[in-house]
């Protein structure tokens, strides 16, 4: 293996580690999401109290993205994304407990780990592409970023089936002792290879810069947060509860259908320069969302009115994943390519926090008011979230891309 990566350029060989570093730990964080809803959900837990075991994990992702952009700027991007990788192992180890002492607090302390984990990485992953492609090839950006977002969660998506299928068949002690089993082979392999000094800004960057000064970003990163908030807000424990409770899915059956949402998500995420074309900005941005409102509003009546809900279920939310994965894969090609050259991490940092902040927003919400209203009334707070997105995305500046070849 050594002999193969030496025989490429460093750019792509950084390029693959980083994309395997960033594989690994996402399926961890896509099985432990699936085991620790499907598991407190068959204790007897409520769809609002599972979803408060998540409300660390998503506010510190807030705070982890805010202030991660102006960490990996001074110390590097490959020791930033080493410390996720090492509070992931430990989050699952604390997990591991017997489960007379698996109480809600030792979960909610780790899920605050992993939250700080899984963005620590994220922000890594993806500020380290504006390292190693030129600010000249725009193409070859929006190629780059793509595969990497599409790749994760398409196998996000088969964590969510490994949770749930490891569930069923080993318990939640061995699946997250497995887990952490993995992530500690990944971390001794990243120590060893990636670059030391990768994504480290040549001028010392202050903290006071954590906080974005450019339109672009801002405008950009208000959009993510309901863009995100859209989707968590009927996906994270409102999906996942109801085909449990209301269609009587078993654990594999839950975890299946939401690895195969996934799945299909990030294959489209991949895709998406090749549907949208290299040519992508503001318009872009502009019709996908639209187009992603439709499709929400035409679930949310479908579910309203009882009209075949399986198959409306089913059916419509993979299609508004499709959309989805369309409309993320072009805001994640946009930040990075806004991001400015020297300090990149602090622009992309400062976006995540939005992200992760339209999801915290989603998992509070997705927990209350499926407690509230059902399942339908999140698609219509979900439809509601990606009109605001529409309408902010129409103040993005104009974004002129020079595609390059790959």
């Amino acid at each position: 293996m050594n002999r193969l990566l030496s025989s490429l350029s460093r750019d792509v060989r950084q390029y693959l580690l980083v994309t395997f570093n960033y594989w690994n730990f996402t399926i961890t964080d896509g099985a432990l999401r699936m085991l620790v809803v499907l598991h407190f959900h068959a204790l007897g837990y409520q769809s609002l109290e599972i979803a408060m075991l998540f409300l660390f994990y998503e506010f510190f992702g807030v705070v982890t993205n805010l202030v991660g952009g102006w960490v990996g700027a001074r110390i590097g991007l490959n020791r930033t994304m080493n410390a996720g990788l090492a509070l992931q192992i430990l989050s699952l180890c604390l997990l591991a407990v017997p489960s007379q002492w698996l109480s809600v607090p030792l979960v909610m302390f780790a899920q605050a780990l992993s939250g700080i984990a899984k963005d620590l990485n994220k922000m890594s992953a993806k500020t380290s592409i504006k390292k190693l492609v030129s600010g000249g090839q725009q193409g070859r950006l929006y190629k780059w970023v793509a595969i990497l977002t599409g790749s994760k969660n398409a196998l996000k998506g088969a964590g969510f089936f490994i949770g749930g299928a490891l569930l069923s068949l080993a318990g939640f002690r061995f699946a997250v002792l497995a887990m952490a089993s993995v992530l500690a082979a990944v971390f001794c392999l990243s120590l060893l290879w990636l670059d030391k000094d990768m994504g480290k800004a040549k001028n010392k960057a202050k903290f006071s810069q954590i906080f974005s000064g450019q339109r672009s970003i801002n405008i950009l990163s208000a959009a993510r947060m309901f863009l995100f908030g859209s989707r968590d807000v009927w996906f994270v424990v409102a999906l996942p509860v109801y085909l449990s409770s209301v269609f009587d899915w078993s654990h594999s059956e839950t975890g299946g259908f939401m690895a195969t949402w996934v799945i299909g998500y990030g294959l489209v995420q991949g895709m998406a320069p090749k549907i949208t074309g290299n040519q992508a900005g503001r318009l872009s941005a502009i019709v996908w969302a639209t187009v992603l409102l439709a499709v929400s509003v035409l679930v949310a009546m479908g579910i309203q009115w009882q009209w075949h809900p399986q198959f409306t279920i089913v059916a419509g939310l993979l299609v508004f994943g499709g959309v989805f994965a369309i409309n993320s894969s072009l805001h994640s090609y946009l930040i990075v390519s806004y991001a400015r050259e020297d300090g990149a991490s602090m622009d992309v940092g400062f976006y995540y926090m939005a992200n992760a902040m339209g999801r915290l927003i989603g998992t509070v919400l997705s927990g209350l008011m499926f407690g509230i209203g059902g399942l339908s009334i999140c698609l219509w707070i979900s439809s509601l979230f990606i009109a605001l997105t529409v309408l902010i995305s129409l103040a993005l500046p104009c974004h002129h891309s020079h595609a390059s070849p790959a």
